[in-house]
């Protein structure tokens, strides 16, 4: 069937402005505190937003992140100020999320974007050029296409930077007279552009990836770091998968059951004892895997489980939808992760209470 015609197309993924629009109208509402300078929301409503919580009009913010109420508080007074913000941690810690989260909520805007690759070119953070313009009437403004970095710098908004280590280290270098000076040359045309107040810089980076393009130490000091470890508790990390899964699930119309907590304590569980080398009680050592078995990996394992589940199965999350994905996240390298997690089969999933299923699903699977 074709979606009904509406003045807003059906996309798989809006922005975080687009799918919280209701959130962040409620909270401008009763926002009366300080702004910075073309800023939506202040500080506390940032905050707010990201943490979720009860407004004072009755209004229930969904947590976008949850974890140290701090970290967020000082990753929003960074951007208040004229130095950038780094968010630093291993893969799917909710370093993305929360950078979107953050545009989203301080510019409106959260997709002024230049995801970094080991390709990423110095345009891609300056400008490039229209060439057939340039060739037709040689360099002008008109020939000039702006980089999401130099329209955040004229529009005074948020610009975000993914993965600013997979960058090559002389395109990183790019950034340092955007960021001390507010300023960017261009020699063609004998001109500058400089950035009006409310811009400033989000860049993102994973520990696992650190020296692959090490920052210089001119670049690391325009940046304040702000470190996003991995859940802290069991539960807490429970609550994300959770949350995001649904959040998916409604995405992808998914047409399966919510997942039971049990069913996502499992999957949790594995990937804290196989990351953290012991089993939940501290009694027997374990082996890791060469992979980080990040927070995200297991919202991927629970939401392909679902769509398994729901295309393939009765509807209900099951052991045996979930036992591909948990293996595909765990065995990435065939000798040595496979070992590691036979042993932990063996030892672990099949002698444990409540979980004759699982291993049974993940013996056939194998």
């Amino acid at each position: 069937m074709k979606a009904e015609s509406s003045s807003i197309p059906v996309v798989q993924r809006r922005p975080g402005e687009q799918q919280f629009a209701e959130e962040l109208s409620e909270l401008a509402k009763v926002d009366s505190r300080q702004k910075p300078p073309r800023w939506n929301l202040s500080p506390w409503a940032v905050v707010s937003y990201i943490l979720g919580g009860k407004l004072d009009n009755g209004f229930i913010v969904v947590p976008k992140y949850i974890g140290q109420r701090r970290l967020i508080e000082i990753a929003v007074a960074t951007l208040a100020t004229d130095r950038a913000l780094l968010l630093l941690g291993l893969p799917g810690t909710a370093k993305s999320w929360v950078s979107e989260h953050l545009a989203a909520a301080i510019s409106g805007d959260s997709t002024l974007l230049v995801q970094g690759t080991a390709g990423t070119a110095e345009e891609a953070i300056r400008y490039g050029w229209n060439y057939a313009l340039l060739l037709a009437k040689g360099p002008s403004r008109d020939a000039l296409v702006p980089s999401p970095v130099m329209r955040a710098m004229e529009e005074g908004t948020l610009v975000r930077l993914e993965e600013l280590t997979r960058v090559p280290a002389d395109v990183q270098d790019t950034l340092i007279t955007i960021l001390s000076e507010k300023t960017l040359p261009i020699p063609e045309l004998a001109s500058e552009c400089r950035a009006v107040p409310g811009f400033n810089l989000i860049a993102t980076a994973n520990n696992k990836d650190r020296g692959v393009n090490e920052m210089s130490s001119a670049l690391k000091r325009r940046f304040n770091t702000v470190i996003l470890p991995p859940p802290e508790t069991l539960e807490e990390e429970v609550s994300i998968v959770q949350m995001r899964v649904e959040s998916l699930g409604r995405a992808l119309e998914l047409p399966a059951e919510a997942p039971a907590l049990a069913e996502i304590r499992r999957i949790v569980t594995v990937f804290r004892e196989l990351r953290d080398g012991k089993t939940a009680d501290g009694k027997s050592k374990l082996k890791s895997p060469s992979g980080t078995l990040s927070t995200a990996e297991a919202i991927a394992v629970v939401s392909h489980g679902l769509a398994l589940a729901g295309h393939f199965g009765d509807g209900t999350l099951s052991a045996h939808d979930i036992a591909s994905g948990l293996i595909g996240a765990i065995v990435k390298d065939p000798v040595h992760d496979g070992v590691v997690w036979r042993e932990y089969l063996e030892t672990v999933v099949k002698d444990r209470e409540g979980w004759k299923d699982l291993y049974r699903a993940c013996r056939d699977h194998a």
